[in-house]
């Protein structure tokens, strides 16, 4: 049986008070207008000192030729609590589990979940995970005294066997604003094959923080769910089609 774990991470800025007034003023460096300061807060999200991790969804599926089985499909949310261990699965809607308990404890069991018999010898899905989820769950987990148990940016820019990021596939390894490789979101190429569009409920990455600060969690893990799942998806159009 082929193993393949798509994984697929939401973000948060990390509170503006908590950097001091170097940082800040850092931060701001030639942001001049209140628009853009505010802009430049909100990229905050995007990196692992000043962001941090709302949650990790995880689609394990296992194929043989003849059937593909669902192994796990669960979301690890970071409640902004102290809790080191996962209290009771929380069942949504759409099939998957949500687990709440602290941003350092998801990210440990995240590590620890890749070196399980279960996890052992899976292919590592992505949409741009090479280039963000991958680094944030690294660097984020060495801030919080987290050690990663492997090197999930192993191999070069252009050859990497343990992984599929299909930013890099759909674009050829050359993203343009414009043009044949134009970098289009998940969204957009979901939707160009077919595929039921993750944002296709009304919640997009921009609108993760503001339903964090909410506490809805379990729209949060729906919609990450929702991007595994599609891109899942988009890898076997991808591997049908266009994998040589």
């Amino acid at each position: 049986m082929e193993k393949f774990l798509v994984i697929d991470i939401e973000t948060s800025p990390l509170e503006w008070e908590s950097f001091d007034e170097m940082q800040q003023a850092y931060l701001l460096a030639r942001a001049e207008t209140p628009l853009e300061q505010e802009e430049r807060k909100k990229q905050m999200a995007l990196a692992p000192l000043t962001g941090f991790v709302v949650c990790i969804g995880l689609y394990l599926v296992e194929r043989d030729k003849q059937s593909v089985v669902e192994r796990k499909r669960i979301c690890l949310m970071n409640d902004r609590s102290d809790a080191d261990r996962r209290g009771d699965a929380i069942e949504l809607t759409s099939g998957g589990k949500l687990y709440t308990y602290s941003e350092r404890a998801i990210l440990r069991d995240f590590w620890n979940y890749l070196r399980t018999d279960e996890c052992k010898g899976a292919h590592y899905i992505t949409f741009n995970g090479r280039m963000f989820d991958f680094p944030f769950l690294m660097l984020r987990s060495a801030v919080l005294g987290v050690r990663p148990s492997e090197n999930l940016l192993r191999g070069t820019r252009y050859s990497y066997e343990h992984h599929t990021d299909l930013l890099d596939e759909f674009t050829f390894y050359m993203p343009q604003s414009i043009g044949a490789t134009r970098r289009y979101n998940l969204d957009f190429l979901t939707k160009a094959f077919g595929i039921i569009s993750p944002k296709s409920h009304g919640v997009d990455g921009t609108k993760v923080a503001a339903l964090y600060a909410e506490g809805e969690y379990a729209t949060i893990a729906e919609y990450c769910l929702a991007d595994v799942v599609a891109t899942w998806q988009l890898y076997q159009v991808w591997e049908r089609y266009l994998k040589f």
